[in-house]
Parts: structure tokens; sequence; C-alpha cells
């Protein structure tokens, strides 16, 4: 199995830019993950930390989807259809082996690269693989989401202001109200069937619709002064 990467010298200079941070205790094991962002690329490092040792392993970004996929199947298959799997990304050869000892059975997850020693994690199935390798697959499901979502800064789009105003008038003035559930980003869409009010009613005051995703809160506000109407938006 083969993947393009990036990052890969990643977790080396005093650049790195954390995105977020996430935790796990599987048995007597806690798994680290942080996602992180220096000038080489993103990258994911998964830390394995028990009472006596400390492993780390070190991803690159566009690897993480296939950790998952790897993870999706060593919790999907049966026992028996289970093998162990080889993972390429530039210069880095992951090993994914099962093993079985006293405390039952886990997943050895190592890293191989001409730039650093050999490292490895255990991650145990637990008593359940809801225990352990679904647990992981989890984390690995929201990291992987999560990286497609952060734009830092001199990752902007640099595209005309003209479009922008082109696109502000394409959508108009009729926003979703606040919902009472969160709603994901691919749902929230633009109601455009909503009567734009008329500019008698938007007076000074101006007009306050919300939008509510995951645990934030956007405030769209649309008012006037005199330079001419203007559509607000803040986050809360």
């Amino acid at each position: 199995m083969e993947g393009n990467s990036g990052g890969g010298g990643a977790d080396r200079g005093g650049n790195d830019v954390e995105l977020l941070c996430k935790t796990l205790q599987v048995e007597h094991k806690l798994f680290y993950f942080d996602l992180k962002e220096n000038p080489r690329g993103r990258y994911l490092k998964i830390s394995e930390k028990t009472s006596a040792t400390r492993s780390t392993i070190i991803v690159p970004s566009s690897g993480i989807s296939w950790f998952l996929d790897l993870f999706n199947y060593y919790v999907n298959s049966d026992d028996n259809d289970l093998f162990s799997k080889e993972l390429q990304l530039d210069t880095k050869v992951f090993y994914f082996d099962i093993g079985e000892n006293r405390r039952g059975r886990f997943l050895k997850v190592s890293e191989a690269s001409v730039s650093r020693n050999r490292s490895t994690i255990i991650v145990p199935a637990g008593s359940t693989r809801d225990e352990g390798w679904a647990a992981f697959r989890n984390i690995l499901a929201d990291i992987n989401e999560a990286s497609r979502l952060f734009v830092l800064p001199n990752q902007q789009s640099s595209e005309p202001s003209e479009r922008l105003v082109g696109l502000s008038d394409d959508v108009g003035a009729g926003f979703i109200s606040g919902h009472s559930q969160a709603a994901s980003t691919s749902e929230l869409k633009v109601d455009r069937s909503v009567e734009l009010p008329t500019q008698d009613e938007i007076g000074n005051m101006g007009v306050s619709k919300v939008i509510r995703a995951d645990q934030k809160r956007f405030f769209f506000d649309l008012g006037s002064n005199n330079r001419g109407h203007f559509l607000r938006i803040s986050e809360g």
C-alpha cells in the first residue's frame, strides 16, 4: 500500500504550530495525538506512554487517511482474516503487525525511515475492539476531518476582493436560523428562499441571524451606514 507524503522532516525545529491535541487511554497505556505544522508541512505525532517508556511515530498529513483506512481494516475484519500490512510514504515505511501476549491481542505499528531510528507503538485491542482499536480509529477519523478544515494565514486564498463582492451578491441576505442541534459543515447551506427585507425594514437597526456549528455560533448582521448596506459576520 502506498501514498504520497508531506512534512517528512517534521518535529525537528522550533517553528512548529500546534493545531490539535487529543488523548486516548487504552488499558495501562496513554496515547497522545498532536497535529502540528511547520515550514516543511503538516504532520501527526502519535506518542505511546506507559509508566516506564515513551515511543513516538511521525505520520505526514497525507498519511492520516491511510492510517484511518488500515485501522478500519483491523477493526472490521474477522480475526482469521487479519494480516500484516505495509504503508510506504516517500522515504518512510510503516509496518502494521498483529500479535498476542498474556494481556491479549495487539497491533504493533512501526515507523522506519532513513532520518529516524525505528520507532514502534503498540495498540492493545482491549477486551473488545471498541476499547482499543476502534477508539484509536475514531480519533484518527476526527483528526483527519479536522486537518482538512485547518487553514493557516499563509494558506488563505489571495483572490481579488472583486470576486468576494460577487459571491456576496449571489448569496443574498437569507440565512439559516439557529438550530437546536449542531450541524456539520456540509449541512451549513444558505436558505435562498427567505424573502429579502426592504431598505426601510433594514434601517440602521440591521437584521441578525445565527448559525450554530458544533460548539461555535456564527452571527450574521445585516446593516447600513452612509456608505451603503453591509454584512458583518462574527464568531462567538
